[in-house]
């Protein structure tokens, strides 16, 4: 056995080992700058009651500083974090070298609260701005990430359905970031069935006694915020059986004060650390509670409604999660185009002498799916949590409940879609590297390993596909994605105007593609409740459908618009054409994966469900 290893679980690379350093992370401020301002329609965003601090100076500034957080400070920690993991030692977790001073640069910011309202300490800018810090973050070091987007969620569900003393309690802390925020949902027996959570909450005078065990529970246990506010779903002793008898309850780590600071310790502890695949840096925690009498928890809202509160939280961090997709796939396309820039290998057809991989045409290819992909999910996160901020914001009731099934519609794609996305742009990244991909000295192979994990939590893509086509597609008949699909073709229509043949090429794409997606959704709507088992057998090619081509109209309407300022002869003119040829690549190279999905949706479902469970 090579002696730079142990015998243990640290088969990691030892930190003297490492040749090849990652590639410096730099957010791509421009193409950010791009899809805000000129796809998304910042500026509309910007009017909306609520975001008067959000002018463009004041954008351009938040990008540029979030750019120099994440590369400077954040992006350095990734590669030690992964070999260096979170630790737990007699019931204390401490994360890696320089994580608690990364976080405290964080939070003096004020990073956390960015998306909030002034009432409770926010900054009072769009959540669109925000989800684009949140991919700085993501592609900078995603373990490190996670902290952060799940203190956001959970300050979305208390503002959303805390009391007023639990709002006066605990939002204040949680925007600022000095204390931090989780998820406790699942336990050993339950995974994904939440209905089969046992974790009790028995009333006690005013508070309730919480006893149980939870796992995957991310940051349960940390040394970076100076308190952890658990949010823990239970079971009350009279509750009905199933999702309709769980309750939610806010259950610290310390007790607050009368004055706002954390007091005594409650009955809570990690017990253990999960062993994981990868973000090593991020403690996945199994928390015990009440094994000393019972956690003290307050109710959140009424009794047996945990589930509809918690989704409030869930839904925030799915949209987060979907970022985490764009963030590594960004990360994992400057990685493999930096190394396809100076890895020179190998002779071109008719040369004479060795070249830089990036000029051979695979690797193109590779290089292109890459670009293309990161751009289209960049552009579809955007466009989600720019719908967010309009169904938050709009004045009008009507207007924010279209907006909101918008964004009802659109979560789970992004979620599903662009983790699984990212995790084969991953995949791509560590192909164009070879076999220096394959070993831990590039950071290609972290990148792939963290980026797997998404497509798995928040509920996994397949449960994302089954609320798509279960819930969101048949509640209306299809008439949210049918709105969408009409938007986009209104995209085809305006792409008239755009000149040359790269006009041309990404109408007829995007036209077959809407077509392909239109015919799959008439006939869920139409098969789907006389069979069900078929409708949900091709759920999952019907949201990679929908990301497909979501992420297709957006690109379209981005070379649209980078066409038409290119008229103008700007000085960026390379960066917009750019645009155009990445736009075209997706309409003839990506959006014809669409008419082979709607076949698979509409027809491959029954072979699916064909073979007896003994002939597996």
């Amino acid at each position: 056995m090579d002696p730079g290893f142990r015998r243990d679980d640290d088969w990691r690379v030892p930190p003297e080992r490492v040749r090849v350093p990652m590639t410096p992370y730099r957010a791509p401020l421009a193409d950010m700058a791009f899809v805000l301002g000129d796809v998304v329609g910042l500026s509309e965003i910007a009017a909306l009651p609520g975001l008067a601090e959000a002018t463009p100076d004041v954008i351009e500034a938040v990008l540029g500083e979030a750019g120099r957080l994440a590369g400077d400070v954040l992006a350095p920690l990734n590669a030690g974090g992964d070999r260096e993991g979170s630790r737990l030692e007699n019931g204390v977790v401490t994360t890696p070298t320089g994580f608690v001073d990364a976080y405290r640069q964080f939070i003096a910011g004020g990073w956390n609260a960015v998306p909030f309202d002034a009432a409770i300490g926010g900054q009072g800018l769009p959540w669109a701005v925000a989800t684009a810090l949140q991919e700085m973050w993501n592609a900078a070091n995603l373990s490190f990430s996670l902290c952060p987007m799940l203190t956001q969620a959970a300050i979305e569900l208390l503002d959303s359905h805390g009391t007023p003393a639990q709002r006066a309690t605990y939002l204040a802390p949680l925007v600022t970031g000095r204390w931090s925020g989780t998820m406790n949902l699942t336990e050993p027996q339950a995974g994904s069935d939440l209905g089969a959570i046992k974790t009790r909450a028995v009333p006690d005078s005013d508070h309730y006694r919480i006893t149980g065990q939870k796992i995957f529970i991310t940051y349960g246990e940390h040394d970076l915020a100076d308190n952890i506010v658990h949010l823990v779903l239970a079971r009350l002793p009279d509750a009905p059986a199933g999702t309709k008898g769980i309750s939610l309850f806010i259950v610290p780590k310390f007790l607050p004060r009368a004055d706002g600071s954390a007091g005594e310790r409650n009955d809570l502890r990690c017990v253990s650390l999960e062993h994981k695949l990868g973000i090593h840096a991020s403690p996945t925690c199994v928390m015990a509670y009440g094994d000393g009498g019972g956690a003290v928890g307050q109710l959140v809202g009424e009794e047996n409604r945990g589930i509809e509160y918690m989704f409030t939280m869930m839904n925030n961090a799915r949209l987060g999660v979907g970022v985490q997709g764009l963030g590594v796939a960004e990360r994992a396309y400057q990685q493999a185009r930096d190394h396809a820039r100076s890895r020179v290998q190998g002779r071109v057809a008719g040369g004479r002498e060795a070249v830089p991989i990036i000029r051979h045409p695979d690797i193109r290819r590779h290089l292109m799916t890459m670009r293309a992909l990161t751009e289209a999910m960049r552009a579809l996160a955007y466009e989600t949590a720019a719908s967010l901020d309009r169904a938050k914001r709009l004045p009008d009731a009507a207007s924010r409940d279209r907006w909101q099934q918008r964004v009802d519609l659109l979560i789970p794609v992004v979620k599903g879609w662009c983790t699984d996305a990212g995790c084969e742009v991953a995949s791509r990244g560590l192909q164009v590297h070879g076999g220096m991909g394959y070993i831990e000295e590039t950071g290609a192979a972290q990148l792939y390993r963290d980026a797997r994990i998404a497509p798995i939590y928040e509920g996994t893509n397949g449960i994302q596909a089954i609320d798509l086509v279960g819930r969101k597609l048949m509640r209306d008949r299809g008439a949210a994605m049918r709105a969408l699909i009409d938007e986009q073709r209104q995209e085809i229509d305006a792409l008239a105007a755009m000149p040359g043949d790269d006009g041309a090429a990404i109408r007829g794409g995007l036209a077959d593609a809407l077509e392909a997606l239109q015919r799959a959704t008439d006939w869920l709507v139409e098969n789907g409740s006389a069979d069900p088992s078929r409708a949900l057998a091709g759920a999952s090619p019907y949201l990679s459908l929908c990301g497909t081509v979501a992420g297709g109209g957006l690109m379209a309407r981005s070379a649209r618009l980078a066409a038409a300022r290119l008229a103008q002869q700007p000085a960026d003119a390379g960066f917009l054409a750019g645009k155009v040829i990445t736009a075209r690549f997706y309409a003839e190279n990506i959006l014809p994966m669409a008419v082979g999905l709607a076949d698979v949706v509409t027809s491959g479902s029954a072979s699916s469900l064909a073979l007896a469970e003994d002939q597996f």
